[in-house]
């Protein structure tokens, strides 16, 4: 990949990191909960997903799960679900907020949160149809594959750490507002509520990426 291609797509990855979406709402929610250092293991989660997907995408194999509607079909309601979950989980939380209690506890297991991120990007049919779109147009033949997908990794990697820092780091400046249990009530319908919009979403992507 020579400098100028590189150029495109570093702008191509700036475009897609500060997109809203799944990623950025869940940065944001669990800035917000927990704070900017325990939700670092939420955007690792979320990084090793995007990676999967860029992998995925790169090797072909995204291209045919597009060709399967079965296939497409499953991660499509996979992701769906899960998101609608997370955001369900958090709805249903009401009140309750490690600003007031056991931060801890609270937050779960670093595991736990990164599991969390992790399945929020590996599961978003969104991120596959984009991936398998944009990447054919900043690959060429003339150079290993790896080389290019380890390039390419490592770039949108670093873009994205980035900004869902900025995402959790907003989020957390917050938290001090956040100490009254209708304001932490309200904080969990929001993103909660945002999670389960989002996921809702998913239900109507199609394998062209237009929606129904």
């Amino acid at each position: 990949m020579d400098f100028q291609t590189w150029l495109a797509f570093f702008a191509a990855s700036c475009l897609i990191a500060v997109s809203p979406g799944s990623g950025a709402v869940l940065s944001m929610s669990h800035g917000l909960s927990y704070g900017v250092r325990k939700t670092g293991a939420t955007i690792l989660g979320l990084q090793l997903g995007l990676v999967l997907i860029l992998l995925i995408a790169g090797a072909g194999v995204g291209s045919l799960l597009l060709a399967s509607e079965v296939a497409f079909s499953i991660v499509k309601v996979l992701g769906a679900c899960y998101l609608i979950y997370v955001g369900f989980c958090q709805w249903r939380a009401g009140d309750k907020s490690p600003v007031q209690g056991d931060e801890t506890e609270s937050a779960g297991t670093w595991q736990k949160r990164c599991l969390t991120g992790f399945l929020t990007n590996a599961t978003n049919p969104k991120g596959i149809i984009f991936m398998v779109a944009v990447l054919p147009q900043f690959m060429t033949d003339t150079r290993p594959l790896w080389t290019q997908l380890l390039v390419m990794a490592a770039t949108t990697v670093t873009v994205d750490v980035v900004v869902m820092h900025g995402y959790a780091a907003g989020a957390s400046a917050l938290r001090r507002l956040m100490r009254s249990a209708r304001a932490v009530r309200a904080q969990n319908r929001v993103f909660g509520g945002l999670l389960m919009a989002v996921g809702a979403g998913l239900f109507f992507v199609k394998r062209g990426g237009q929606h129904a």
